[in-house]
């Protein structure tokens, strides 16, 4: 398990440092901002020696060849990427070994079709899903289609239900409104949405989540369930025969909610 703390960047961003107890080294997944990342290891104290990367956007590499100059950090990231800074590429299956820790990778394309995940399995597993994955969110298929996303939906419900999911973008509030227009009758939903606005207001992350609570709030993984699937076809006012299809549906509903 890592030490993990969010950095704030642009709007919304957080840049996860990932941190082992027994030393000042720490890694980031996703540094937009590279000033946010330095500011951070230097009230600290702390050595950057590597970078993951989760997929190409900008607003999650765009301070990655500052701070490599600068701490000649290792940088990670998908092998099929269009970002050109990195020095290790990463496919499914492959592992990145990282202060007696090993996390594994996974490709999740649909976002984008380089997006990759790292998980850490163990007694307190941590998932990192960059734009995938959400507090009652998922992201937009920007690149890839429905398919490949729902593809990593069930991925993301295979892993143990006490996994901890550190996303990219605090998006929660506005998710969860549109959770609960696809499942207005839902009452953890409603408390879910009491306990983000009362951390919001308090000026603190909505996140980490994890994979049992986002089973019972995120539309996007419950697509098996017949009030999204009812939900679904009202929208679309067409019966949707497969999961897939639901997912699209909501999907393209939250397009444009």
């Amino acid at each position: 398990m890592f030490n993990i703390t969010p950095i704030s960047a642009f709007n919304d961003n957080y840049i996860w440092a990932l941190a082992s107890p027994d030393s000042n080294e720490v890694a980031v997944i996703d540094p937009g901002d590279a000033d946010k990342v330095n500011q951070y290891l230097k009230k600290n104290g702390l050595q950057l020696s590597a970078i993951l990367i989760t997929h190409h956007h900008d607003d999650h590499t765009g301070g990655v060849n500052q701070l490599k100059a600068e701490h000649n950090a290792t940088v990670y990231g998908p092998h099929n990427s269009p970002f050109e800074g990195l020095e290790v590429t990463l496919k499914q299956g492959d592992r990145v070994e990282l202060f007696g820790q090993s996390l594994q990778v996974h490709e999740v394309p649909g976002h984008t079709l380089d997006h990759i995940s790292y998980y850490l399995d163990g007694t307190q597993p941590q998932l990192f899903c960059g734009d995938t994955l959400f507090l009652a969110g998922c992201g937009r298929l920007f690149e890839g289609s429905a398919e490949q996303m729902h593809k990593a939906m069930e991925y993301f419900r295979s892993l143990p239900d006490i996994t901890k999911i550190y996303c990219t973008h605090e998006y929660s509030l506005a998710n969860l409104a549109f959770a609960a227009a696809v499942e207005p009758s839902s009452s953890t939903i409603q408390t879910a949405t009491i306990q983000c606005n009362q951390l919001r207001q308090a000026g603190k992350p909505t996140l980490p989540t994890d994979i049992a609570t986002e089973k019972q709030i995120n539309p996007f993984l419950r697509y098996g369930e017949t009030t999204v699937k009812q939900s679904a076809e009202q929208f679309s006012n067409t019966s949707l025969a497969t999961e897939v299809a639901v997912f699209g549906a909501i999907r393209e509903w939250k397009n444009s909610f």
